[in-house]
């Protein structure tokens, strides 16, 4: 629940949103329900106990006069007690106080009408969930429900139902293969995040006890390399660069040779940040797969695009093309602890239906964990965790 808790406190930008156009769609329209009365729990009857058997008096020995001692000054006798003030007799102690106080809170409620549903689906439209997502969910949230009063809580309980129902089919961790070494390629567009995620799961997989080597394919960036290199030494995992500016492709090929010479479980190619309109830099890529296949003609065993959530509905069509030229098997998506559209990963479950493996809400090794729909759910929504 540490990572659950570490969720819904960065995602706040999204829950809160949704928990603010929540309150508002329901106050605009609704009115104050007076509160329910707590049902009164009767004592339990006491059982009857059994009557003991009186037994016979014994004879009663008759007394013997004896001479009266002298009397001593009479002691006075004590006050009877004063009665008690009247407050006092009817005050209840502080366990009567609490469980006999009234309830006065009054809850707000709104009937659930085409009017409401319209800003229902605006408001998620807002959260980039998507029309199409959008409209989906409040249909679903309706079904069986149309013209009632509800609550904020209870629509925040029924939209994260439906949210955690999307993302059930598609929250699966990343797949392990018996074939060694199993080649993991990580894709993305400059700045999502890649070069941090190859290095937190390298350091889970090695915590697993997996033997990981990493492969630096951003030649073109220095710092890319450096930073990779940072990773590796903090996850205990070997780094294998190639001089600034050299062929991508080729430091794969090799570091899949050197990866099988040393009986590696895992080899994860890092590749350079790249826009989905750069034919060009789509095409090395390709080249990429095309290499190491010469080697393992099933690699890559796994395709990670790891996605910046800050982009919004960008996201959708980054899967469109990287699935396209690199036969994405699996997503990552980063920085959801940086946008108020966390909205847009219930949009990309719906459209794409591609595993979530991981999410990632920081910086540090622990801030990236295994995809839980309801706890995302939970947090999207500003739930809490049951």
């Amino acid at each position: 629940m540490a990572f659950f808790s570490k969720l819904k406190d960065r995602l706040f930008k999204s829950s809160s949103r949704l928990e603010q156009g929540l309150d508002a769609i329901v106050e605009e329209g609704g009115e104050e329900t007076p509160p329910t009365p707590d049902p009164v729990i009767p004592e339990p009857e006491p059982e009857p106990q059994p009557v003991p058997e009186v037994p016979e008096p014994a004879p009663v020995p008759q007394p013997v006069e004896t001479p009266s001692p002298i009397p001593a000054d009479p002691v006075p006798a004590p006050p009877p007690p004063e009665d008690p003030a009247p407050e006092a007799q009817t005050k209840p102690g502080l366990l009567g106080r609490l469980f006999t106080r009234a309830d006065t809170r009054t809850v707000i409620r709104r009937t659930l009408d085409d009017d409401m549903l319209e800003q229902l689906e605006e408001l998620l439209i807002a959260a980039d969930m998507g029309v199409d997502t959008a409209l989906r969910v409040t249909a679903n949230m309706a079904e069986g429900r149309y013209g009632k009063k509800l609550s904020t809580d209870e629509i925040k309980q029924l939209l994260a139902r439906e949210v955690a129902r999307i993302m059930e089919p598609v929250a699966k961790p990343l797949p392990i293969y018996p074939k060694r070494p199993q080649v993991v390629l990580v894709v993305g567009v400059n700045g999502s995040g890649k070069t941090t995620t190859i290095g937190k799961l390298a350091s889970q997989f090695r915590a697993a006890g997996k033997k990981v080597v990493i492969a630096a394919g951003d030649t073109f960036r220095a710092a890319a390399v450096e930073q990779l290199q940072i990773w590796g030494d903090r996850a205990g995992v070997p780094v294998l660069t190639a001089p600034e500016g050299s062929d991508p492709a080729s430091l794969a090929f090799d570091a899949l040779t050197k990866a099988q010479q040393d009986g590696a479980d895992l080899l994860m190619i890092d590749t350079a940040g790249r826009l989905q309109n750069r034919a060009d830099l789509m095409e090395e890529l390709a080249k990429i797969v095309r290499v190491i296949r010469k080697k393992d003609e099933t690699a890559p065993h796994n395709t990670l695009l790891v996605l910046d959530a800050t982009t919004g509905q960008n996201a959708l069509s980054q899967v469109e093309t990287f699935q396209k030229l690199a036969d994405v098997s699996g997503l990552v998506m980063t920085k959801l602890d940086g946008t108020a559209k966390g909205g847009v990963l219930v949009a990309l479950a719906d459209k794409f239906g591609l595993p979530i493996h991981a999410i990632g809400v920081g910086e540090q090794i622990d801030d990236l964990a295994p995809f839980d729909p309801e706890e995302f759910a939970a947090a999207l929504t500003g739930l809490n965790a049951a």
